[in-house]
């Protein structure tokens, strides 16, 4: 495979490209001036040197320092009896503009999909059974999974709470957002109104 064909593999592994928007990424970056190349090249590098995941809930952020958790479970203030267990990253930033939930959040990192056996899946499952067990004694009192109003999303908060059930005995609520979101929509894509009765009118 030549290099050009090897880039073109590349992007389309990136998620939601397909192969006709893969080429256009790959002869975009060939028209690119050497400086911009270069410019791309650099930024890719300081991402994956400066950028890590938090220890706690799993967001990617910018690293100061030594730290290990990001600016939402650093701070102090936000209500930690309330954890909110989204999908991916950009879901923490769609909730985080609405203004609405100052609690604190879990980044499961995918779905599973409906055909698709949960056990096969790369989510962070284990992470989280451990995150709430020990976040009980501190007074967790509810779980929201907050996931796309999708097939894929139901039936991964279906998998969610089948196995935080026995992990919090009861002692935690656990809900699911409210239906301002419409089915098929994605949390990603919510506007603020919309997310903030999803949150306001979780059930």
């Amino acid at each position: 495979m030549n290099p050009l064909d090897q880039l073109i593999s590349h992007f389309e592994q990136f998620p939601g490209v397909g192969a006709r928007q893969a080429k256009r990424f790959a002869f975009h970056v060939l028209r690119l001036q050497a400086d911009e190349a270069r410019k791309l090249a650099n930024l890719i590098e300081n991402a994956r040197t400066t950028v890590i995941e938090c220890a706690s809930c799993h967001r990617y952020f910018t690293k100061r320092h030594s730290e290990e958790l990001c600016s939402i479970c650093n701070n102090e203030n936000r209500d930690r009896t309330h954890l909110l267990v989204v999908e991916r990253d950009s879901d923490v930033q769609a909730i985080e503009r609405a203004g609405v939930y100052d609690g604190l959040y879990f980044v499961l990192g995918g779905t599973v999909p409906l055909l698709s056996a949960p056990e096969n899946s790369k989510l962070r499952s284990g992470s989280l059974k451990a995150t709430v067990a020990a976040r009980i004694p501190e007074g967790l009192s509810e779980v929201i999974l907050g996931f796309s109003v999708n097939p894929d999303g139901e039936n991964t908060a279906r998998f969610v709470q089948s196995f935080l059930t026995e992990v919090t005995e009861k002692k935690v609520t656990i809900s699911y957002l409210g239906r301002g979101l419409s089915t098929g929509s994605e949390l990603e894509y919510a506007d603020s109104e919309t997310i903030k009765n999803a949150l306001q009118n979780r059930t």
